[in-house]
């Protein structure tokens, strides 16, 4: 079976206007947290009618085609097991999230761009040990300086961030929409506050 209709939704954020619905894998976790890992209503519905998902849980409001009527789902689970990637994509975004959405020389969570550390012009390469997030003002008093030069110091030594680890960021920066039916699928192996 082609495991593409799997996740080809989960980073395509456009194509969830209305009535998304969060997709787990087999094991009830989210294939993704960062993004979510979400579907447009049409295509759980799709997927639920191909029996390919499980719906767990379902919208108030209801689609009609010319001979049946479907609640939408809100929650549907994969009912094939979808293999965790591994290695986590160099994208701007997963910089940020593994910075946590601050700047590495200051701390500024706003007006982020990213930063090489020892700059292109001498030779630095793009890769996770080389770049991080930073404000536009610390990146434009580095500029092509090495840190000693621009007297910046560094939070943290970057590197690359396992899939664990950005799961985990991911966990602590929700989307701005989260419907109460996702609650209990979200956060169930997280750990209880005593």
């Amino acid at each position: 079976m082609d495991g593409d209709f799997r996740t080809q939704f989960v980073r395509d954020p456009a194509s969830l206007k209305h009535y998304p619905a969060l997709v787990l894998n087999a094991d009830y976790r989210p294939l993704s947290y960062y993004p979510l890992s979400l579907w447009p209503w049409q295509e759980a519905i799709k997927a639920a009618y191909l029996d390919r998902v499980q719906i767990v849980a379902e919208y108030d409001h209801v689609v009609r085609s010319q001979r049946a009527e479907f609640r939408i789902p809100s929650v549907v689970v994969l009912k094939d097991y979808v293999k965790p990637q591994k290695r986590v994509a160099f994208t701007r975004f997963n910089l940020f999230l593994r910075d946590e959405f601050c700047c590495q020389y200051c701390g500024a969570k706003g007006d982020l761009t990213f930063d090489h550390v020892i700059p292109r012009a001498r030779g630095g390469v793009t890769s996770w040990e080389n770049v991080v997030a930073a404000c536009s003002p610390c990146n434009l008093r580095k500029g092509s300086k090495t840190l000693r030069q621009s007297g910046l110091q560094l939070n943290r030594t970057p590197r690359a961030p396992t899939a664990a680890e950005m799961q985990g960021h991911g966990r602590r920066f929700p989307p701005n929409y989260l419907h109460d039916s996702w609650m209990d699928y979200l956060y169930w192996d997280a750990e209880l506050d005593a």
